[in-house]
Parts: C-alpha cells; structure tokens; sequence
C-alpha cells in the first residue's frame, strides 16, 4: 500500500493517495467480495496513474489468459472433490482410517490428519478436504470424550494440506503466474506435505501424552477388522494413482489427468451404487459455484497485476529490498513475516494472486540456486496453508465452526489450531533451512 501511494503521489494527487489506501481498507473490512475490490482498485489505478488507457487492453488480456489449457484442471479437480464426498467414498475412507492409526495418543485425532492426507492427494482443495473429514469426524468428540479445541484443531489443521501435496489447485495458479512446470511443482509438494502431516501428529502425541485425558477413549479394534478394512482405502488411493502417475507416466497432461480422475470418481461411485443424478446434479452445481468464485477473482487479480505493472511497483519493491542491504535468507525471513501477517486479514487465494507477482521477481534476484521457483511455490503453498489457521479471517477455522452441530465460541476453533499453526511455522523454517526437502524429488526425476 505504501509503494501504491509514492507512486500515485509521483502523479500529483496525494488526496486520491490516502482514497485509494482508505476506500481499499474499507472495502476489504466490508466484506466486499475480493473479485470486487480487486476489479475497483485496477480501474481506479488505471485511471488514476495511465488515464484509463489500460482498460480497453482489458478484453485481450482476459482472452489471453482464458486460452490457458491448465486453467481446466481447476473445474475438473473441484468436481473430482465434489464426487468424492456426495458418493460416500470419503466416508469409508475415514472408517479404514480409524482402524490402523487410531492407537496411537490421540487416537482419532491421528485418523483426522490421515484422512485429510489422503483425502487431499485426491481433491486439491483445502476447504473441500476439511470439511469432508470434519462432517465425518465431528461426531466422535462426544462419543469418545476427546478435548474438543485439540480435536477441532486437528481437524482445521488436517485440511490444510489440501493445497499442498498434489493434485493442487493453488499450485496450479501459481505455475500459471510464474510460469513455473506444474509436474515439479506437484512432485515438490508431495515430501513436504507428508513432512508437515508427521509434524501434525507429533503435535497431538505429545498434548496426549502431556494430557491423556485430551485422548478421549481408546478405539479398540483388531487385525481381521483392519484388513476387512482395506477395501474402503483403495478408491482415494486408485484416484491419486491415476491422477498422479498418468502425469509422470507421460500418459496425460495435469488437466488430462483431472479428467481421468473425474472418469474414475464417476466409476467408482457407480461401483458404491451412490451414482445417481441427484448426486450428480449437486456436485456439478457445487463444481460452478466454487470454479466461478475462483476464476473471477483469478482474472480480476490478473488486470490488476497488469496495471500494477505499468505503474513501476515490481521494479519500485525490488529496488526497496535491494537498498535494505539484508542477506537472501534475511529477504526471505522477512518476506515470511509479511506473509504471515498478510494473511490474518485475507483470504489465501486473493493473497497469493495479488502478491505473488511482486514478491516473485524478488526472489528470483536473489541469485541463490537453491531458492528456486519451485522451491518458492511450495514456500509460498505452506504460508498460505498458514493463513487458513490464523485468526481472525482463517478460513478453515470458520469452515470447521460451521460443522459444529451443538454450536460454541469460534475461539474454541482457533485456539486448538495454535499447536499445529506452530508446527507449521516449524516446517517453513525446515523449508528454508534446507531447501531441497521440496526439491529433491523434481531434481531427481526431471534434472
């Protein structure tokens, strides 16, 4: 907001400065849809710095951009997640779940972060995942006795990782707006994401070892039921298989294997006999409502990284870090702290659409290899995956408030995602310190 105001104040209006600054605050303070106050402030910068001249390119950037095949895999991956909880699959999972990781201190707690892992590899959406598990799993808190804020938590925590090991949606716009190869990107993300899922459940084993009461009552279970089981955990993982190794197989593009997916959910929930067209016909209305959302702020976030562009604001921030002097990981660290901050006050998507082409080019002139694109894409992914349990505009907590039957606080929810926000502030520092946890697997198979 600072180089947004030198620079409109280099244009001779310092009263439309302090305008711009307070009418963006207040919009976004309002509710004002993002897509809205994203599409206001480009046009008003446009106006105000290249006297609107931006605006009629408006139509040819937006057909531009439209044209990208890779932008298909976002409906198909959404209406993959859609399926994947309207047909039951998502349920049995978790049932298998319970069975092999429940013995562990925190018994389902543990099956909560499992659940998402897997449920994650197949949706790529972090909302869509901590939701299914949670509407799943909300009812054992009382059954069982568990520590409500820990078990919330978990759940909040666990859905997280929906946007970090692939499929991906986030790391499919963020390929898309640094040009980076989606495949490393999906390779990168798989080590940390089952780095951060370990960190998830050393977090509740050592609260249910400190508090064993927080545990709730020990499932108990035996070996014929757990490979009775075995079945219910083959769908999500048949799913990630053809997603995934269609892709690094060289059979399918990531918006091909998004199709074959969706073809293989459709098969599946026939198998289940949960294939009908009511089901059908509400996933496909959940696939529009969820990919409309996401594409109208994604292209109105692009006009206004066009007009920002123009303006001089990415060469005006890199010429800012350069003159502080600080070493790259001092530039990294502090571009960490801004993010972490950022995003206690807006949303994941909109944050990453409108800062990521500033911040990008900053880290690329840094000159250290090791701080790759891909590398920043996974970096970026776990602080956005920070924001989603940071109060007060965390969007997975408010997504697992709205699960809770018997109501209660909204603190309830932030409170018992504390722990597992640490462990995540834990494995962004690990990323940083030793970068090749995200790309190692990408270097080996493609370098």
């Amino acid at each position: 907001l600072l180089s947004l105001a030198k620079v409109t104040l280099r244009q001779g209006s310092k009263v439309m400065a302090l305008t711009i600054i307070v009418g963006l605050l207040i919009l976004v303070l309002a509710a004002v849809p993002v897509a809205a106050v994203l599409g206001t402030l480009s046009f008003v910068l446009d106006h105000i710095s290249m006297g609107g001249s931006l605006t009629p390119a408006l139509a040819e950037i937006y057909w531009d951009k439209s044209k990208e095949f890779i932008l298909v895999a976002v409906p198909m991956f959404i209406l993959l997640g859609e399926i994947m909880l309207r047909a039951g699959i998502a349920q049995r999972m978790y049932g298998a779940v319970i069975q092999w990781i429940s013995w562990l201190p925190g018994g389902l707690m543990h099956a909560n972060i499992g659940s998402c892992t897997i449920f994650a590899a197949s949706s790529g959406s972090s909302v869509a995942t901590a939701a299914t598990v949670g509407t799943v799993a909300y009812p054992e808190i009382e059954a069982r006795g568990y520590n409500e804020r820990l078990f919330l938590g978990s759940l909040a925590a666990g859905g997280t990782i929906g946007i970090l090991v692939p499929p991906s949606i986030n790391l499919i716009i963020y390929g898309l707006l640094t040009d980076t190869s989606v495949p490393e990107l999906y390779l990168a993300g798989i080590i940390p994401g089952i780095v951060l899922s370990s960190l998830f459940m050393l977090a509740i084993f050592v609260a249910c070892v400190y508090r064993p009461a927080w545990g709730g009552k020990k499932v108990e279970t035996t070996w014929a039921q757990r490979i009775k089981c075995l079945p219910d955990l083959l769908p999500p993982i048949l799913l990630f298989m053809a997603v995934v190794g269609s892709i690094y197989g060289g059979i399918a593009t990531p918006t091909e294997a998004a199709s074959i997916g969706v073809c293989m959910a459709v098969i599946i929930a026939a198998y289940f006999k949960t294939l009908n067209w009511e089901m059908m016909k509400a996933a496909f209305e959940g696939t529009m409502r969820t990919t409309a959302m996401i594409m109208l702020i994604v292209f109105a976030a692009i006009f206004l990284n066009f007009v920002l562009g123009f303006m001089g604001i990415t060469q005006a921030m890199l010429n800012f870090i350069r003159d502080m002097g600080l070493t790259p990981v001092q530039t990294v660290l502090l571009i960490i702290v801004f993010y972490l901050f950022l995003g206690m006050f807006m949303e994941t998507l909109s944050m990453m659409l409108t800062t990521v082409p500033i911040v990008f080019p900053i880290i690329m002139a840094l000159g250290v290899p090791e701080f790759s694109d891909v590398w920043f894409g996974i970096l970026i992914t776990l602080l956005m995956e920070a924001a989603l349990i940071t109060p007060p505009i965390g969007v997975n907590l408010y997504v697992i408030q709205g699960i809770r039957l018997r109501g209660g606080e909204f603190n309830d929810v932030a409170i018992g995602a504390i722990p597992f926000l640490i462990a995540m502030l834990g494995m962004i520092l690990l990323l940083v310190a030793f970068p090749n946890i995200a790309t190692w697997l990408p270097t080996l198979v493609y370098h």
